[in-house]
Formats: C-alpha cells, sequence, structure tokens
C-alpha cells in the first residue's frame, strides 16, 4: 500500500517565522536553504520534485526538513548532536586534570609560584597521570569545559564575625527604619589623603581626545578626614587634619554633640577601629555620661565597611575631588575637601536610597522543626 506524503500547513505565526529566516542577512545560509523548501512546499504548492531542481538538491533531502519540521518545528531544522571522534581521555583521566588545577603548584614541584600556567599545568599532567600524555589543547579544552581558571584569583575579604547577620540587620534597620526623635549619623575617617603635585600641568580632555595627567608628582604630605553622614538628610559634617587620633576623634565627637544637641538620641553607627571603642580610659563610656548618655553606639561586623553609608560619600569625594586632582599643599588639599562639603551640603547632597533590607533570619522554632 501506498504511503501517503504528510501535508504541510503553515500558519500565520509559522509563516513569518520561515520569513524572517529566509529574509535574514545574520542567519546560516543552511537554515535559509531549509526554510527556503519548507516555504515552496506550502506557500508555492511546488511538489518535491518542483522543489528539489529549483534548489539543486534531492528529493530525499526535501522530504527530511519536511518531516522533521513537522515533528519537531523550528527546531527540527537545527542539525543534530553529532557523536564525533571517540574520547582519547577517559572521564577518571580528566578528573584528575581538575584535581591538579585546584591544588597548589608547590605540591607538584613548583614552590616559587602561587598559580598555575597553562605549560606548567600541561607538564605535571603528563608526567602524573597515568596514560594520559595530554596535549596542551586537550589540557585547555578540560579546563574551558569545566569554567576553570585556576590562573584567576579574585580578592576576596570574609567576615568571622559570628554575629554578622544580626548585626547587618541591626543597621540596616536603622537606615530604612530610624527611631523618632532621633538622628542617624555614619561615622569614620578618610586616611592617607594625599597632597600630590603634579609635575606638569593635566592636559583637558578634547573632541575625540582623552584627558591626560602627568605621571610624575611631588609629594607635600597626607590629611585625614574625620566625616559623618547625616543618612535621613544626607547632611555631611567634616573636619580635616594632620592625625586621626584618639583626641581628634573626641573633639570631632564633641561637635557633633554641640551640632545635634536638640535631639533627644545621637545614634552612631562606625567601624571596629581600636579608637571607637572604650579602651583603658573608658573614653566613650565617658563621653556618653558626660552627654547624658543620648549617644547610642552601632558597630559593624568586622570587615564589613560597605554597610557604614559615609564609605559611599567618601568614594563620591574621592572621584570627583581628589583623584585627579593637583595640590600644592596640604593647606589647599583641606580647602579643597572642606569646600567640596560644603557644596554637597548646599547644592549635591541626598539621603542615599538604602535597597538592602538585611539578611533573612530564621526563629529557632523553624530551625527546630
Amino acid at each position: 500500500m501506498k504511503q501517503l506524503t504528510p501535508q504541510l500547513c503553515l500558519n500565520a505565526k509559522q509563516q513569518e517565522d520561515l520569513q524572517k529566516i529566509i529574509r535574514s542577512v545574520k542567519v546560516e545560509v543552511r537554515m535559509q536553504f531549509r526554510a527556503s523548501i519548507l516555504w515552496r512546499l506550502a506557500m508555492e504548492k511546488q511538489t518535491e520534485n518542483q522543489v528539489a531542481r529549483e534548489l539543486g538538491t534531492t528529493v530525499k533531502t526535501v522530504r527530511k526538513w519536511r518531516n522533521r519540521y513537522i515533528k519537531h518545528g523550528l527546531k527540527g531544522l537545527e542539525d543534530l548532536p553529532r557523536s564525533g571522534a571517540p574520547a582519547k581521555f577517559d572521564v577518571c583521566q580528566r578528573c584528575e586534570v581538575i584535581a591538579i588545577a585546584c591544588d597548589q603548584p608547590e605540591n607538584y614541584g613548583f614552590p616559587e609560584s602561587a598559580t598555575w600556567s597553562l605549560d606548567r599545568l600541561t607538564q605535571v599532567v603528563q608526567n602524573e597521570v597515568e596514560g594520559a600524555m595530554m596535549s596542551r589543547s586537550s589540557v585547555f579544552r578540560t579546563l574551558n569545559e569545566n569554567e576553570l581558571k585556576p590562573h584567576k584569583l579574585r580578592m576576596w575579604l570574609h567576615s568571622k564575625d559570628p554575629k554578622f547577620k544580626e548585626k547587618v540587620n541591626d543597621i540596616v534597620s536603622l537606615y530604612n527604619d530610624p527611631p523618632k526623635d532621633a538622628v542617624v549619623l555614619s561615622i569614620d575617617e578618610k586616611t592617607g589623603m594625599q597632597a600630590l603635585e603634579r609635575k606638569y600641568e593635566t592636559h583637558l580632555p578634547r573632541p575625540g581626545k582623552s584627558g591626560r595627567y602627568e605621571y610624575e608628582y611631588i609629594r607635600h604630605g597626607t590629611q585625614s578626614l574625620i566625616a559623618s553622614f547625616e543618612t535621613q538628610t544626607g547632611e555631611v559634617y567634616g573636619e580635616c587634619g594632620s592625625t586621626r587620633k584618639a583626641e581628634d576623634l573626641e573633639r570631632f565627637m564633641e561637635n557633633i554633640a554641640q551640632k545635634y544637641k536638640d535631639y533627644r538620641k545621637i545614634i552612631v553607627i562606625w567601624d571596629n577601629l581600636n579608637i571607637h571603642h572604650d579602651g583603658p580610659s573608658s573614653r566613650w563610656s565617658t563621653f556618653n555620661e558626660r552627654h547624658n548618655n543620648k549617644f547610642e553606639l552601632h558597630y559593624t561586623p568586622l570587615h564589613a565597611s560597605w554597610v557604614n553609608q559615609v564609605e559611599i560619600f567618601f568614594s563620591i569625594i574621592q572621584k570627583r575631588c581628589l583623584k585627579w586632582a593637583s595640590f600644592s599643599s596640604t593647606e589647599e588639599l583641606q580647602e579643597k575637601v572642606m569646600t567640596f562639603i560644603q557644596r554637597w551640603n548646599e547644592k549635591d547632597g541626598h539621603p542615599f536610597n538604602w535597597t538592602f533590607r538585611g539578611y533573612p533570619m530564621q526563629s529557632k522554632e523553624k530551625v527546630a522543626a
């Protein structure tokens, strides 16, 4: 009994999809060829023989792509995976390559190297992996297929604070839901601001040409900035000086107490620098008693300076005021920094849109369950 030829009918969406393939200048020629077969069969009502003759192919090929399309749609026009040549190296051998790449080079006779180079890794693989005289390209493919780059490292700073999430959530809650009749101040020190004078004048940018600054410079000393950032308004209060000692910070905090004297409570967020803690002299307990215990100190977790909003302001002043500038003295540096803060408060200042809401905390009941 003669087998009926399956009919090819295209709806509006299928017609549109095929036309996109046929007309596109970015689609592979083989995909356009296959789409043309379907279009001639369905829309131009040509026979298999006519399509084969006009496209310079065989009836068998026409039937192949028609049947694949009927069964799988557009996916049917793509090539099926091919088996390729048999693998030269088995899974265990490739796993050994990965294991070596994830180990220290010093364990394989390279004590001077902190990371692997492809040549050294290939040398070790050829010596250590039994029956695997892998070429350099084979080792590279093994690494690439497993997204492994043993020559690259990224900096990572881990906080070992056991109360990390709790402390972060505490500070974030002060940003997102500050207590009434209280001011929340993010306080820190920006140290080592260098008064560098460029030996030659900086060239400003021109159309088609970027600006250039002189590589050589003259050092004129450093300054430290102690600053508070008011999280509800974005107002900054800062003081510059040549040192950053406990007495400098105490003097700064006395000025903060005077500036915000009308508030019932002054909430301070700062990091774990030694001068931020009491020390043998109980400096902050004594300071707080002197101001009727209106100060409330919150400490960021260790290695979590990103929680402190004043750090964002420090990055802004670094980019806009300090990075490309030339200063002939520490006095000029100090003047520029204080002028920047003044303009920030008068024109540019704003609270930061703090979108991080903190870490979800599980209750003991849920953990026990």
